[in-house]
């Protein structure tokens, strides 16, 4: 848990100091970061998919996740919800803000890889560079939203410790070092588009409503393991 543990303190720290680096910046230049945010998004869901398409034994799984899990989320409104909620908090812009740093952070090949990586060998390489990323990531957000940018930590913590557990206690399944994983981080890559495009105001998705995708790959599995597929 070392890994993961670096990774939530670094988001913490990038906040505070995005926090104090607010005051002295003008909003023509909170406008150029929250667009660097933005593109961050696309390029970061990009090569997610791209770098795990190739590996993908099931091609079409993504689609069929996408579809099931937004018809799933938007039955049950979790986007609405989840604005509703924070927005009662700290406004809609503060609602979008902590939505896509937590998407950022938390749906990408290494927060979901380097947690089971480092259950499996002990080997925290790819939290570490995660950590270092969110660092600069978190910095640029506080600067835009502020302080309540921090809330992404414990979501963090508890996301990736989710996958170190469950590495744990499956570590004799071959499908958390490869398919699954590959899997996930594809449909994880295109939830962080559509984050993307919601930051730089070109299409608002409502990611939150596909959230449920990340499931279906898990539940096929599953099936196809009781099957003896």
């Amino acid at each position: 848990m070392l890994g993961t543990i670096v990774n939530t303190a670094c988001i913490i720290a990038g906040t505070v100091l995005g926090t104090l680096f607010k005051k002295g910046l003008g909003e023509k230049y909170r406008t150029v970061l929250f667009n660097a945010m933005g593109l961050a998004s696309l390029a970061l869901g990009a090569n997610s998919f791209v770098q795990n398409m190739p590996k993908s034994e099931f091609p079409v799984l993504f689609i069929l996740s996408l579809a099931l899990g937004g018809v799933a989320g938007t039955a049950l409104d979790l986007d609405g919800r989840v604005k509703r909620l924070l927005a009662r908090r700290g406004g809609e812009s503060f609602a979008n803000g902590l939505i896509s740093a937590c998407l950022l952070y938390c749906i990408g090949t290494f927060s979901i890889v380097g947690p089971v990586l480092s259950a499996l060998q002990g080997d925290n390489t790819f939290l570490y560079t995660n950590s270092t990323l969110d660092f600069v990531t978190s910095m640029v957000f506080a600067t835009t939203y502020g302080i309540g940018m921090i809330l992404a930590a414990p979501i963090l913590f508890c996301w990736q410790g989710m996958f170190y557990l469950i590495a744990k206690l499956a570590s004799a399944s071959p499908l958390l070092q490869g398919t699954l994983v590959n899997e996930l981080a594809i449909v994880g890559g295109v939830l962080i588009i559509s984050s993307g495009l919601s930051i730089l105001n070109i299409k608002d998705c409502k990611t939150l409503n596909y959230l449920p995708a990340l499931l279906v790959p898990v539940l096929w599995f599953l099936v196809k393991g009781l099957l003896g597929m």
